[in-house]
């Protein structure tokens, strides 16, 4: 990765997919969605390679009611378990009951943590109160399966989990102030570094970035001022007037650098990406059209609008497990203006217990029993063909563009006799020209075909954010 891109993948380079989506599936035969020939005792494995966030995870998990009933086994490899903590929170935040939090409240929620180095301070106060519950989960594997039930951990390394707990430790630290993170500062540092002597003309840059690459790559939904907010910032996703000042720690990690003297120190900071924007990933694509309408042709929405809406329905779907339907202003007064019932005293009293156990630290999370997420150690992509229990294991396998060169023959004795490989492009990489764009396209096909798969359709990196391969045996 380039500098702009960073060292530790916060979010993905590319929109979020649904793993059983039939423009994906229905290309392999043995992976078509037929509600009469589907096994319900047959799981379906998923391999998640680099992603840098749970975005595949969790849009797969709420489009599951839309397909045949089946198991879903999610099996996560990142390069750093600074993203396996975020992974984490992420879906802890999820899997938050109706009673304990609102689904606006918690799509806010997830959205500042997932793309702002700055956040309000009840969002570090849930930080700090959640990262309690994540200590006893990766050292507690029975208070795990009570309280996250979704969540597998138990093959990470005991080194690993000693780290995740480091983590979830230095998250629970008291936000005072910039003792710890100092997140503007580290932004700053990392504006400085990678624009150089550009760093004074920065809000040209930015607005040569924003024009002349990520408008002409199907991202212009994007807002030009929130965009260049968040490059000077770090700020992406502002829902109300609020004051942002506090240090996102999810986004603080650690890395090896040398001094002028050539030693090697260890330091914390911001080693995320600065160039691209957390909206590519829920903000640039929904089935909510109306979305992407024009005035003057300009759009009428933003990213942060469609991440919004996205989320905001992924999370009803998990929740629920039915499509989110907008309520117009209509229907809204309408329910508005609907007689209140009169509810039975016996009913109260048990909706009373329920918000009194939703408030408790040791409430249960909703209930996902047809999925199941698989932490592996972080150094898995290159052992995994060696573990009997993968052997023919996956059905789908999707390798991010920062970890793709560990698709090698090896691991194609993972898969199932026929699957499918997703491949992320260089779309989205704003520091890469339209040459080494083409270049990266052309060079995962030739990875892809060296492993023995075959490309479904031609893709163009320019255009394409993936490009999809089947396998057979």
């Amino acid at each position: 990765m380039s500098d702009g891109l960073g060292s530790t993948t916060w979010w993905g380079f590319s929109p979020a997919l649904d793993m059983q989506d039939k423009d994906i599936c229905s290309t392999i035969e043995s992976l078509k969605l037929d509600p009469v020939s589907d096994d319900e005792e047959t799981p379906f494995n998923i391999l998640v390679v680099g992603a840098g966030d749970c975005r595949h995870v969790l849009k797969t998990m709420s489009h599951a009611y839309r397909w045949p009933k089946r198991q879903l086994n999610f099996y996560i490899i990142e390069n750093n378990l600074e993203t396996y903590a975020r992974d984490l929170m992420l879906i802890a935040l999820a899997s938050e009951p109706s009673q304990r939090m609102g689904l606006q409240e918690k799509t806010e929620l997830f959205l500042e943590i997932y793309g702002n180095s700055l956040i309000r301070s009840q969002t570090g106060d849930y930080i700090q109160k959640m990262s309690n519950q994540f200590i006893k989960m990766v050292t507690d594997f029975d208070y795990l399966d009570a309280r996250l039930p979704i969540v597998d951990l138990s093959n990470l390394k005991y080194k690993e989990r000693d780290f995740l707990e480091g983590i979830f430790k230095f998250w629970r630290n008291p936000n005072d102030g910039v003792k710890y993170y100092d997140a503007s500062k580290c932004w700053e540092l990392r504006l400085r570094h990678n624009l150089g002597n550009r760093y004074d003309a920065r809000k040209g840059a930015f607005d040569w970035d924003y024009n002349f690459k990520l408008a002409e790559r199907d991202a212009d939904i994007i807002n030009k001022r929130q965009y260049l907010k968040w490059r000077e910032t770090g700020v992406a996703f502002e829902f109300r007037e609020s004051n942002y000042d506090v240090p996102n720690k999810t986004m603080a990690s650690g890395r090896i650098l040398k001094d002028q003297e050539g030693d090697k120190t260890a330091r914390r900071g911001y080693w995320g990406d600065i160039v691209t924007s957390p909206y590519i990933t829920f903000g640039i694509e929904s089935e909510n059209k109306d979305l992407f309408k024009l005035a003057n042709r300009q759009h009428v929405s933003t990213a942060t609008d469609v991440s919004e809406f996205n989320v905001l329905s992924m999370l009803h779907e998990i929740a629920n497990g039915h499509k989110y339907e907008p309520i117009n202003a209509d229907k809204e007064a309408e329910a508005f203006l609907t007689e209140i019932q009169e509810e039975d005293e016996e009913a109260v009293m048990e909706n009373n217990s329920q918000e009194q156990n939703a408030n408790s630290d040791d409430y249960s999370a909703i209930k996902l029993d047809h999925a199941k997420v698989f932490f592996l150690p972080i150094t898995a992509a290159e052992e995994l063909h060696q573990k009997s229990k993968f052997q023919t294991k996956f059905d789908v396998v999707f390798f991010s563009n920062s970890m793709v060169q560990h698709l090698k023959p090896s691991i194609t004795s993972t898969l199932n006799d026929r699957a499918l490989v997703i491949l992320e492009t260089a779309k989205f990489l704003l520091e890469f020209k339209a040459e080494q764009i083409e270049k990266f396209g052309h060079k995962i096909k030739t990875m892809a075909e060296s492993s023995g798969c075959k490309m479904v359709k031609e893709y163009n990196g320019l255009k394409d954010a993936y490009g999809i391969f089947s396998f057979a045996r």
